[in-house]
């Protein structure tokens, strides 16, 4: 019997700290759940703070496990004290990446330098923004793919924003000295403005030993088809010149066959039959997820106006006298169901986000 009895205290001594283990157990789980698990679409912006609270309440569970444990006042401090440096090691050797992201992600939101749908160029990286998270902003590539971006490294590298209210677009030719200056410059400005853009112009880059550098270029309004504008440039280029007998090769061409003097190197036009016009851009495509993150900030921007209107003709209705209030009242009813649609539009996540 006594050593069932010895067993038994034994048992009994580490019953709270198992007890009180699961109970951790099953308040992280809920707590997950109600955080994170049934909102699977928030942002990466809207995560943080959940995750932040759920990594709190995982020390403060343990801290809760350890101290119920039955052990010496001498070994808690030991563990206690071991645990502290531990955790204070870990802050201490992450905290300056971490809390480096965080001013610098505070300090874009503070320039508001771009927005999500806003195409960008840091280094290397190009594509549209589709996320701006507290410690990183993600973009997406032209070949669709996503591409995080730490906030420190856009606060501590040039960073080039085409906005959506219109950019620059231009391309480069090299033509012989043999071919009239004023003869290219209307032709180039013909190609411009076959691709629909405002106001070309053309400047001379370069006078070379062999070739005159020609630069083209002209307003975008519409810069979510900016990849296919640029494509479509560079072809009208290509067709208006060879269409007026002009050869884009440089006069340090070199062929060894032997062709009659007046051979012109322009290819001849295949007779094709006219594809049907389709209305989807590659754009759509390659950029759906920065499209997407565009769309709901304008509807986030558009709902927080309605909320703001709501309120003002609520706080009116109040005061309002019962000639004006039938108007009110509809002025009132489509301001609701303004939000309505754009609370079905968001989603829950990202209304909340």
């Amino acid at each position: 019997m006594s050593i069932l009895e010895d067993l038994y205290q034994g048992l009994h001594a580490y019953l709270p700290g198992v007890i009180a283990a699961l109970l951790v157990l099953a308040a992280l789980f809920t707590a997950y759940r109600l955080l994170l698990g049934r909102h699977p679409n928030l942002g990466a912006e809207a995560r943080l703070p959940r995750q932040l609270a759920l990594l709190g309440l995982s020390i403060a569970g343990l801290l809760l496990v350890l101290l119920l444990f039955p052990m010496s006042d001498t070994t808690r401090g030991q563990v206690l004290s071991l645990f502290g440096i531990v955790l204070t090691g870990v802050i201490a050797l992450s905290s300056t990446t971490f809390v480096a992201n965080v001013m610098a992600g505070l300090m874009l939101r503070v320039i508001h330098s771009f927005s999500p749908g806003d195409f960008l160029r840091v280094g290397e990286q190009f594509g549209r923004v589709t996320e701006r998270g507290l410690m990183h902003t993600e973009i997406q590539t032209e070949e669709r793919d996503l591409t995080t971006l730490p906030n420190l490294y856009l606060v501590t590298h040039p960073v080039t924003v085409v906005h959506g209210s219109g950019t620059i677009i231009a391309a480069t030719v090299s033509l012989g000295y043999d071919v009239a200056r004023t003869q290219v410059e209307d032709l180039l400005k013909q190609a411009a403005a076959e691709v629909g853009l405002e106001e070309p112009f053309v400047r001379v880059e370069e006078l070379g030993d062999y070739a005159v550098v020609y630069r083209v270029a002209g307003f975008l309004p519409e810069v979510k088809q900016l990849l296919t504008r640029r494509s479509n440039l560079r072809k009208a280029m290509m067709d208006v010149l060879h269409g007026a007998g002009i050869e884009i090769v440089s006069p340090s061409f070199m062929n060894q066959r032997q062709l009659p003097e007046n051979r012109r190197f322009i290819p001849p036009q295949p007779v094709v039959e006219t594809p049907p016009e389709t209305t989807e851009a590659p754009e759509e495509i390659i950029f759906d997820k920065a499209e997407e993150a565009e769309q709901k900030e304008h509807a986030r921007q558009e709902l927080a106006e309605v909320e703001k209107e709501i309120d003002e003709l609520k706080a009116e209705e109040k005061t309002v006298g019962e000639a004006l209030r039938p108007g009110l009242e509809r002025r009132l009813s489509d301001a609701e169901r303004r939000r309505e649609t754009l609370l079905r539009q968001l989603g829950e996540d990202d209304a909340e986000a």
